[in-house]
């Protein structure tokens, strides 16, 4: 599900290219250090996203530094590391673990299976840390299942399910910015949800799985052909970008900027130019 929310490294400067893959590398040596090798094959750009979005927000001293990374072993990689990539490092086991278990219900993944089964500790310890994000996510996919059972064909509502719970994992802490972080990540989870779905239209038209535009597009046979699915996107993406508008980030605002009006459609093109919707 998650994935989508990247950067375009072609319109980032190369400062700013430096920065952004030090965070990235710092959650990934972050997720190593807390939970092993295993924790590495979760890593992933949109909560990369979230690090720097915070460090931005509550200006958290950076603790850069150099490690030497098994696929570049012949040079030294810039490395950023502070309390919200332990955090977000902590977010990316809740959701990994959730996504594996409903792989396994839809799908009979046993990979998927023997996965969730692997962190189903660090995620018990982490649900007793962060019970108000843990709950989100256990309640709204159940619900998200429920609604795929039923074969429910509203937008608003399936996307808004992912929204409500990415929502709680952007509330760091409860402050003046809560309403404004909720918002974000609620229309950004609305997009990630919409995009898997888009990205997945080939493959679940083959198995016969659940998905939310091939049942707009039973309803309605010219639903893709008027590119209402590029328009509800990019409706998505202006909500989200208008509550980080709102944030009083001076820090890393290009490189945010570049995720969220650009880098969020790289994904989107490329399914397009490579036709897999078809």
């Amino acid at each position: 599900m998650f994935g989508y929310v990247t950067i375009n490294q072609k319109q980032l400067s190369e400062e700013d290219y430096r920065i952004y893959h030090a965070f990235y590398c710092g959650l990934c040596q972050t997720l190593k250090k807390r939970y092993g090798r295993i924790g590495q094959i979760m890593l992933n750009n949109d909560m990369t996203f979230l690090v720097i979005l915070l460090s931005a927000l509550y200006e958290e001293k950076e603790e850069p530094s150099e490690y030497r990374c098994l696929l570049h072993p012949n040079r030294k990689e810039p490395l950023i590391q502070n309390k919200f990539t332990e955090y977000a490092a902590d977010m990316t086991v809740l959701l990994t673990y959730h996504k594996c278990i409903d792989d396994w219900k839809d799908e009979r993944s046993v990979s998927k299976k023997g996965l969730s089964m692997v962190i189903q500790k660090q995620y018990n310890q982490i649900a007793d840390h962060y019970t108000r994000q843990a709950r989100a996510i256990e309640e709204y996919m159940k619900q998200i299942r429920n609604a795929e059972r039923d074969y429910c064909s509203d937008i608003d509502y399936m996307s808004g399910l992912t929204g409500l719970f990415l929502a709680e994992l952007f509330v760091y802490q409860e402050d003046e910015w809560k309403e404004t972080m909720m918002q974000i990540g609620y229309y950004l989870g609305k997009f990630i949800y919409l995009m898997d779905a888009y990205e997945d239209q080939k493959i679940d038209r083959k198995k016969k799985n659940y998905n939310i535009f091939l049942l707009k597009q039973e309803e309605n046979s010219k639903f893709e052909e008027n590119d209402m699915i590029h328009q509800i996107l990019t409706l998505m993406m202006a909500e989200c970008s208008k509550a980080f508008e709102r944030l009083p980030i001076i820090q890393y605002a290009d490189i945010l900027r570049n995720i969220l009006y650009s880098g969020v459609w790289f994904k989107y093109e490329w399914i397009r130019k490579k036709g897999s919707v078809k």
